[in-house]
């Protein structure tokens, strides 16, 4: 299962378990810093300039850590001093003493990326802001907002309460948010996104070792979905890595079809089919991987009579076949992933998935989400998906709500949510058409190699999300010039990467 979601006071109740057991403070910052200062680097390879805002707690504490590795690394780092050395708390004093004095920042930018530690506030901290921490957290969005900084909040984004999600007016804008041991609740909620940003925890063993047992819901990270892949045995063969097939494009969108039977390929299926109408096919082949065995079909009922382990339907699609692809979604005996216009067909036919002949992905985007379930205009996303599951009936059904913290939830045997996870990884630039139709073709590949729908949906977002930023970070590419066909270049980093017990 993800990683569980706390409270505030549950993460100091592990801590003080911790520390009862024989761990140290000084012991859990310096791995919380060194995990820090990693997760720093996965983001950002190339060292550059970092400013670190910390305040007198821990957490400030915790930022020095970082920075020292960091420096070590080859990175400059530029202390901003807030509040006098005798004023800090003797651990944290002690890790500005170990981190020496550092001069200010160079007039001008040296090349290499731009980052600042916000270090002011933890967990602990009331959400009001006052005085030079207020100071503070409005220099570093002046940095952020002004120069293009990257603003890496450390634990939790100051001026933003763990388990409410609500933010101080001045609150920092994060864009990555570095959680330590556990993901707080506050930090999933749908009013702290812009603050937060990418969302990274870092496990700490002290921490994990005083963890209760896991409940149904949390969020996805490498070391909870690693386990779903494990690595292939010497002997495998194609047969056994899936027979995935999928219906997709139309006249004027054949581009979605190939990009998801693409993905679908990079993400190990053994054997692709690509069904499309026969006015499409030769594009369409001309264009696919060699590896897609592209199929002209008079009627998408044929591909009910193929041998398939997992099917996908909708990219690109249009609606004018809307009979044949509502009997699919009804009629396929195997997993099927429903996405793009296969959605928009069933919103307009709720019952066929109240009758539908096996397990069912759907991956709406909010767009599609409004037109199969009307109500979500004034629900939250969690809200939304545990209400849209308890309308559906009683067959295997797993929602995939797509957005900047896209949102996996499987039903139950009596209709409710019985299983959340929220996905971690991503970026802004991910916000351009493409990218829905690689995660369709990476989900059902991941069907077709035996993973039931809410883990493949689980490891297939995640590993979309790491692939946009392997683009960004080693791909050259930027927030605006990042392309769905990025994905497809880095998807096999990603899976690396969801195997990397350091990786975030």
């Amino acid at each position: 299962m993800a990683a569980m979601n706390v409270t505030c006071e549950e993460m100091r109740a592990m801590e003080r378990r911790a520390f009862d057991a024989g761990a140290s403070a000084e012991t859990l910052m310096e791995e919380a810093g060194a995990r820090m200062a990693r997760a720093v680097r996965q983001f950002f390879p190339q060292p550059g300039v970092c400013r670190v805002f910390y305040g007198k707690g821990h957490n400030g504490g915790d930022a020095l850590v970082a920075a020292r590795h960091l420096a070590r690394a080859g990175w400059r780092v530029a202390l901003e001093t807030i509040f006098l050395p005798d004023t800090l708390a003797p651990l944290t004093r002690r890790q500005l003493d170990a981190l020496g004095s550092r001069g200010p920042e160079p007039a001008v930018w040296e090349e290499g990326p731009r980052i600042v530690l916000d270090g002011l506030l933890g967990i602990g901290a009331q959400r009001g802001l006052h005085g030079a921490i207020r100071d503070a957290a409005a220099a570093i969005n002046r940095l952020r907002h002004d120069e293009g900084t990257a603003v890496f909040a450390l634990d939790i984004p100051t001026g933003l309460d763990g388990d409410t999600g609500e933010a101080d007016p001045g609150a920092v804008r994060a864009d990555f948010t570095l959680c330590v041991g556990f993901a707080k609740r506050g930090l999933l909620a749908d009013a702290a996104l812009d603050f937060v940003g990418r969302l990274a925890v870092l496990p700490l063993a002290a921490l994990s070792a005083q963890a209760p047992d896991a409940g149904p819901e949390g969020v996805a990270t490498p070391q909870s979905l690693a386990g779903l892949l494990p690595p292939r045995p010497f002997g495998t063969h194609k047969g056994q890595c899936g027979r995935v097939g999928i219906v997709a494009g139309s006249r004027g969108m054949t581009g979605a079809a190939i990009m998801a039977a693409n993905a679908a390929v990079r993400a190990g299926a053994g054997l692709v089919s690509l069904f499309v109408t026969p006015e499409i096919y030769a594009p369409v082949a001309a264009a696919a991987l060699p590896e897609v065995m592209v199929t002209p079909v008079d009627c998408y009922l044929a591909v009910l009579e193929r041998p398939l382990d997992a099917l996908a339907i909708g990219p690109g699609l249009g609606r004018e076949d809307g009979p044949d692809v509502l009997a699919v979604c009804e009629d396929f005996k195997g997993p099927l992933v429903i996405d793009a216009d296969a959605l928009n067909l069933l919103a307009g036919s709720p019952q066929t998935l109240r009758h539908a002949a096996g397990p069912r992905l759907l991956t709406p985007h909010p767009g599609e989400m409004l037109r199969l379930f009307p109500e979500s205009a004034r629900l939250t996303r969690r809200e939304t998906v545990e209400r849209f599951l308890g309308t559906q009936g009683e067959g295997a059904l797993t929602l995939l709500l797509k957005g900047s913290r896209t949102l996996v939830a499987e039903r139950s045997s009596g209709g409710a949510a019985a299983r959340l996870s929220w996905n971690t990884t991503g970026a802004p630039g991910m916000a351009t058409g493409g990218m829905g139709d690689v995660l369709t073709g990476v989900s059902a590949a991941l069907a077709g190699q035996g993973l039931a729908f809410f883990d493949a949906a689980r490891v297939g977002a995640w590993v979309c999300g790491r692939a946009a930023e392997r683009a960004l970070s080693h791909g050259g590419q930027s927030q605006e010039s990042l392309a769905a066909t990025d994905l497809l270049g880095t998807l096999g980093a990603a899976f690396r990467d969801l195997r990397d017990p350091g990786a975030c």
